[in-house]
């Protein structure tokens, strides 16, 4: 998972507490019940101080899982992230 998973990891444990370590990869809208539109706002801005980058607003709708954030900013790479 590398840098990348780590550093995501330890966003979502700062909006997700309830979320066990090992449970954060499998963590998507779908079935992590406090992931609502506000703790949706409250990671990105997490994500976007840890990895110093802005998300534009059309990529939000996209990044609905732990997995999809990890490689978007992967995807990234090369712009800052």
């Amino acid at each position: 998972m590398g840098d990348y998973g780590t550093r995501l990891r330890q966003c979502f444990s700062v909006v997700f507490p309830s979320i066990g370590s090992d449970d954060i990869p499998n963590a998507s809208v779908r079935n992590v019940a406090e992931w609502d539109s506000m703790a949706n706002i409250n990671l990105l801005c997490v994500i976007e101080e840890e990895f110093e980058i802005e998300i534009p607003t059309g990529d939000l709708e996209t990044l609905t899982s732990f997995n999809a954030i990890l490689a978007y900013l992967e995807t990234r790479n090369g712009k800052r992230a």
